[in-house]
């Protein structure tokens, strides 16, 4: 004799139903937050100008989070070299990021970075190299 299937019904639940007269509000619907912003830089690309002790520094940032960067800033390090390659001096400085960067977004700057002139002897150069960027 076959097997008896059970009768049809509803089928099992994680949560009981309420009792009579009490009604139950729907689990919270689960949403991830988005993920939070991630800012890199290319290196940056300088420009000579006509003075010694100056530069135009160029930064391209992209930010491949999933949130907006609305705010922070940039600090350049410029070094100071001397005829031969010598570094002698590295002097900091920093500017307000470009700010706000959409998710997915990509964002350009030019600041001109300038050194106190007195630092840059006459056969001497400054030179760009170290960015640090700090956002929220």
């Amino acid at each position: 004799m076959p097997a008896a299937s059970p009768p049809p019904g509803p089928l099992p639940s994680a949560r009981p139903p309420a009792p009579p007269g009490e009604t139950r509000t729907p689990p919270p619907e689960q949403t991830s937050a988005p993920e939070p912003a991630l800012l890199t830089t290319d290196p940056p690309l300088r420009t000579p100008t006509d003075d010694r002790n100056c530069e135009n520094v160029t930064l391209t940032f992209h930010n491949s989070g999933g949130t907006a960067v609305t705010s922070g800033q940039v600090t350049l390090g410029t070094h100071i070299i001397d005829s031969i390659g010598i570094d002698w001096a590295t002097i900091t400085s920093t500017r307000p990021l470009p700010a706000p960067i959409a998710p997915g977004a990509r964002g350009r700057r030019t600041w001109l970075v300038c050194v106190d002139s007195w630092r840059v002897p006459l056969g001497m150069r400054v030179e760009t190299r170290v960015v640090a960027v700090d956002w929220a």
